[in-house]
């Protein structure tokens, strides 16, 4: 494994993981109280918290590039053959 690969690995490994953090604690404009934004969309968050759930894919994604990349080195899969 060359270091080409394994950054391509942790980019798909970080956006498959931003993708399924993206949807928690999410409260939309309808369920909320006071939405404070008058015209916005009603199925829009009140607060994405964006930062917090990039941190979180972060470390979710470096976890399983570190388990990836043990595979791969290990030589239990041969990507080559």
């Amino acid at each position: 494994m060359n270091i080409a690969g394994a950054i391509v690995i942790y980019i798909i490994w970080w956006w498959v993981a931003f993708l399924a953090v993206l949807p928690r604690d999410i409260t939309g404009r309808w369920e909320a109280q006071d939405d404070g934004v008058k015209g916005a969309d009603p199925g829009a968050p009140t607060e994405p918290h964006i930062k917090k759930k990039m941190w979180l894919a972060t470390k979710v994604s470096g976890v399983l590039w570190l388990i990836t990349v043990a595979i791969i080195l290990s030589g239990v899969f041969n990507f080559r053959d």
